[in-house]
């Protein structure tokens, strides 16, 4: 919520957005607000808790999810996180992802990842990450900008930086931005000069190390967070050695084990694994991520 208030006041682009209150009457909320919304906590990560509501009937379900996620035993949360949540516009548009680094104020954009899978809601489940980014350089060149002013706003001024925007007719919205490298194993995508790593990257530059260049490889690369498609109890997976033969593929990471109970969105937070995948052209990156990931099966019972 204050993230929101200073980029608002340094007139970032951002969803209009409300603070409510879990005490407050649902269907009274709701029409305080305009339609589509999102509703999520104030807290918590990786979309968890973050719903799509069209209507007030939407609205109030949702609403009442949340409210019921946050008092779980596996949801920690205090002060203003446990007592509100956030209700904001609905913005329509293609999501993208940017990886920064901030050196003295300047933004240096390290990878700006494509989300090619449509994140209209209900929730919002992310699967797949290509980059290069397939958007024109002048829309690439305004989320830079955009990206650049949301960390002004904020007072970021060195380190890490990963930003969600969302980009339509209106150009690039914030979604979220924080002083962070990207979650999971996302990172394994991501290679600079001669081979190195994002974490090396952050480290040098926390150090005050140099750094012989901050350009990503020349081949396209991409990730996909395996996706949980039902609750339930994995028991095993199928299709292993044929999707990880899957022709430009690098890797296929599962980070669920057997036994383990599986809870898909807006409640749970994990995947199954992650595929990853390289090439020369992102489209054939794409292609190779979704052949892989249809070569797996999940016995959930």
């Amino acid at each position: 919520f204050q993230m929101r208030q200073c980029l608002a006041a340094a007139g970032v682009p951002v969803p209009r957005f409300r603070r409510i209150a879990l005490a407050d009457n649902p269907v009274l909320a709701a029409r305080g607000v305009e339609f589509p919304c999102v509703l999520k906590p104030l807290s918590l990560s990786a979309s968890r808790g973050v719903i799509r509501a069209n209507t007030i009937e939407q609205f109030v379900v949702a609403f009442e999810r949340i409210a019921a996620l946050l008092v779980r035993d596996d949801v920690t949360v205090s002060g203003d996180a446990a007592r509100y949540l956030l209700a904001e516009e609905y913005v329509p548009g293609l999501e993208v992802a940017l990886e920064g680094l901030l050196i003295r104020g300047r933004l240096h954009v390290l990878a700006l990842f494509d989300k090619p899978d449509p994140l209209e809601g209900p929730f919002f489940e992310e699967t797949i990450y290509v980059t290069p980014s397939r958007l024109p350089d002048a829309v690439q060149r305004a989320i830079a900008a955009t990206t650049t002013a949301a960390c002004a706003a904020l007072g970021l001024t060195e380190g890490p930086v990963h930003a969600e925007l969302r980009v339509n007719d209106d150009g690039p919205w914030v979604l979220e931005i924080a002083a962070r490298s990207i979650g999971g194993l996302c990172s394994r995508t991501l290679r600079f000069g001669t081979g190195m790593t994002l974490e090396e990257i952050i480290l040098r530059h926390a150090l005050g190390w140099s750094i012989a260049s901050l350009e990503r490889e020349r081949p396209a690369a991409g990730v996909m967070m395996i996706p949980i498609p039902r609750a339930g109890v994995l028991r095993t997976v199928h299709g292993l050695d044929e999707a990880s033969a899957t022709r430009h593929v690098e890797d296929v990471v599962i980070s669920a084990h057997a036994g383990q109970e599986l809870i898909p969105l807006p409640e749970g937070w994990q995947y199954l694994g992650f595929i990853f995948a390289r090439t020369e052209r992102p489209a054939d990156v794409e292609d190779a991520l979704r052949i892989a990931h249809s070569r797996l099966r999940f016995v959930i019972d």
